[in-house]
């Protein structure tokens, strides 16, 4: 077995003898296709090409039927506030980005999506990934303006504490002091979520945290999220200190304790958590769920992140 991203254990093939093709004989399998590759993209849109032929989702690699990667819209981005804040719920100091549409600025009026980042990244790497202009084609496009604000979760967290008292509490800090952050700059408390690899854990995790309080998101967009249906799934990923930590903290256990007003999923049919998220989206009766072709890659994520935006803004503007 091989450990993906996020640290989820990928099934290889079952067939030594398929896994051990040649490229010579992959590239002859690959002729041989192409021929009809089209239309099995009509027929399917390739979806069934990782249940026929030998190879499973390495061949569907090799002959580049894995979906395009997304690109950052060519358009000027809003304004984008880098800043340091101390999370006494962290027991650090934190970076906080607040991205704003062009030609708005922040305002009690202004409805917030606080975005959740993934394993191995930060608030500052959802600027990276092009989120500020995400936002700005969105608003050109006609979608109702609203701010995203990141804040730094933890390497690998899956934003929960690991213990009780070990001064690390990643959604403490999200309940119980962005709201007050935000409000001393002159935003209101986020009313949206959306979660990238393991922020997506994080944001079902604030989803059902928020339900609790009373207080229920309107919207929930989910990337990839990392999320795990066994326990034998999650502990390769160091992020749960043992079976107890993961079932006190997996919110595919506690989906039945959400309520939001919508919820969106998209996730790759080549990404190894994609059997997850599909369970999530129908346990959770998600509004908007697609799984296209892809992987567990930035590029998916710009891909899909057009439609997040429109999903995030539209419900934002209507609730």
């Amino acid at each position: 077995m091989t450990r993906g991203m996020d640290g989820v254990t990928e099934q290889p093939s079952a067939d030594p003898v398929d896994r051990a093709v040649s490229r010579r004989r992959m590239l002859r399998l690959g002729a041989g296709v192409a021929g009809g590759a089209a239309l099995l993209g009509a027929a399917t849109g390739g979806g069934m090409l990782a249940g026929w032929l030998p190879g499973g989702v390495e061949l569907k690699k090799l002959l580049g039927l894995t979906g395009t990667d997304g690109t950052v819209p060519g358009v000027a981005p809003g304004a984008v506030h880098v800043e340091q804040v101390r999370s006494a719920a962290r027991s650090r100091n934190v970076t906080m980005v607040t991205m704003l549409p062009p030609g708005t600025v922040a305002s009690t009026k202004l409805p917030v999506c606080v975005m959740l980042h993934g394993r191995g990244n930060n608030a500052q790497g959802m600027v990276a990934l092009g989120t500020p202009q995400f936002l700005a084609a969105a608003v050109k496009g006609g979608i109702p303006p609203f701010a995203v604000v990141a804040v730094d979760g933890g390497d690998a967290t899956y934003w929960h504490q690991r213990s009780p008292g070990d001064g690390d509490d990643p959604q403490a800090m999200l309940r119980e002091e962005l709201p007050g952050w935000l409000h001393a700059r002159q935003l209101p408390t986020p009313r949206a979520a959306m979660g990238i690899s393991m922020g997506g854990s994080g944001a079902l995790q604030y989803a059902i945290g928020r339900t609790q309080s009373g207080r229920n998101l309107d919207a929930v967009a989910l990337l990839s999220p990392g999320v795990f249906r066994t326990w034998a799934d999650a502990r390769v990923t160091g992020g749960y200190a043992d079976e107890a930590d993961w079932r006190a903290h997996e919110p595919t256990l506690r989906l039945d304790r959400m309520q939001a007003g919508a919820l969106g999923v998209w996730c790759g049919q080549e990404d190894p958590f994609c059997p997850a998220a599909r369970e999530v989206a129908r346990q959770a009766r998600a509004r908007e769920a697609r799984f296209p072709d892809g992987e567990h890659t930035e590029g998916f994520w710009r891909r899909v992140m057009p439609d997040a935006m429109s999903l995030l803004g539209h419900t934002l503007a209507t609730t």
